[in-house]
């Protein structure tokens, strides 16, 4: 009766027709108002008005600049940082923008993620270049696919946490038809104060199984502008992945050269004697500090750069020269960067101990992201202490390494939700061990 009697007045909204109470648009900061339609019964809409940083002047009047800040004074607001090096979103803001002005090719498309994301120069510089598609990452990536098939070259920037939502668009819109788009995928790995909805650690995992991408992961600055510059020229879909924040501070050149595709890089090689030699195989974030722990073990470098397509080769050479991998990535082992290394060695049919580090089978809490590293072991301190109780457990001894100070080995390591695998891991790679050296090598040469 009482929709029938509304409906001689107005007509009936979308909800109502679907049998839902609709009442709005109401202040959003009316409590009173909220706390009453608590007591409708049945299903209810409620549409809502309010105001961004509503109660706080500083905020309502710079809505952006307080959205999801961390902690600051609020008598003083937020301060402005000293400055240092540029972020990646930085980074990527000025190749996208030096790389527009002399391509008008060139799209960028976000899904509501313009100033995260380093977009606001682009929008300025180039607005008619400039899409955003607010919260739709299905349609930001079809969008994609359909200008890149009309001959564009779209960038779609995007978090790590939020592209699953357009994974289905990405396999069959865009792989399927190996089209070429750039996909910027900015926080992955750790991103601290956002929390376990934000933290990138699958993007690896999940994009590494799709036929036809390409997949880069930046150790510094410079490389992940010279891997964007790659992925715009690649003829098929790339994805370049990197974190929230600032790198280790690498010197950026204005020239720009195109990657070979799959190749990793030497940075560090190792001195040890045969039978002692440790490699670590570091993806992106993870580089700089692969090579500080890597000097308590004489151990070689590796900067991975690419997670599909693997450097085979190298791997295969690494593999046959050293007695100990260590893979190294701020991301999920399952799946990720490890798993690609351990079936391919497996492929290979090469056999030889494997310590994988990453972030643990859980989901990452929120907190500082030095502090988060710290905590799963993928600082240098943690990258060295998890070597040295590997390479312990091996039969080595502290003798045949540069052991780290044991004052400085944080105990957090072995209480990870992955300690009883990586426990068991240990022990088969014990009773490899015991089988002798020359058993090995058969095993590696059948």
């Amino acid at each position: 009766m009482e929709t029938q009697v509304k409906g001689w007045f107005a007509p009936t909204t979308l909800f109502e027709e679907f049998g839902l109470n609709y009442t709005g648009p109401i202040d959003g900061h009316d409590v009173d108002a909220l706390l009453n339609l608590k007591r409708v019964p049945g299903p209810h809409l409620l549409h809502v008005v309010a105001q961004k940083g509503h109660g706080y002047a500083r905020a309502e009047v710079d809505p952006v600049r307080y959205h999801g800040p961390g902690r600051f004074d609020p008598a003083v607001g937020i301060v402005a940082g000293k400055p240092g090096w540029p972020t990646y979103a930085r980074v990527f803001s000025d190749w996208l923008c030096d790389e527009a002005a002399r391509d008008e090719r060139i799209v960028a498309i976000t899904p509501a993620m313009r100033d995260g994301s380093g977009l606001v120069d682009f929008e300025r510089r180039f607005p008619d270049c400039y899409f955003d598609v607010a919260i739709a990452e299905q349609h930001a990536v079809t969008f994609a696919a359909g200008l890149a098939a009309e001959g564009m070259r779209p960038v779609v920037a995007i978090y790590s946490t939020f592209l699953p939502r357009g994974y289905d668009q990405l396999i069959h819109d865009v792989a399927l038809q190996n089209l070429p788009v750039t996909f910027e995928i900015d926080r992955a790995g750790i991103v601290g104060a956002d929390g376990a909805t934000h933290m990138g650690a699958f993007d690896l995992a999940y994009l590494r199984c799709v036929p036809n991408l390409v997949v880069m992961a930046p150790s510094d600055e410079n490389e992940c502008r010279q891997m964007l510059h790659t992925a715009l020229r690649h003829p098929g879909p790339c994805a370049v992945r990197y974190p929230r924040g600032t790198g280790p501070g690498a010197t950026i050149e204005a020239e720009l050269t195109a990657l070979p595709i799959g190749i990793s890089a030497l940075r560090r090689s190792s001195g040890a004697a045969a039978g002692r030699r440790i490699a670590f195989l570091a993806f992106g974030t993870m580089v700089a500090p692969s090579v500080v722990a890597a000097a308590s073990f004489d151990a070689t470098v590796v900067d991975m750069r690419f997670v599909k397509p693997l450097d085979i080769v190298r791997l295969r050479d690494i593999a046959t020269t050293h007695d100990v991998l260590v893979t190294v990535e701020e991301g999920c082992t399952n799946g990720g960067g490890a798993a690609a290394c351990v079936e391919a060695l497996a492929d290979m049919q090469l056999r030889c101990f494997v310590l994988r580090l990453g972030l643990p089978d859980a989901f990452v809490e929120h907190g500082e992201p030095g502090q988060l590293l710290s905590l799963h072991g993928l600082d240098a301190t943690g990258i060295e202490a998890a070597v040295d109780r590997f390479v312990a457990r091996l039969g080595w001894g502290a003798a045949s390494i540069v052991a780290p100070d044991a004052n400085s080995v944080p105990p957090h390591r072995d209480d990870t939700p992955d300690a009883d695998r990586r426990a068991l891991e240990l022990g088969q790679a014990v009773a490899l061990q015991q089988r002798g050296d020359d058993g090995r090598q058969r095993w590696k040469n059948a």
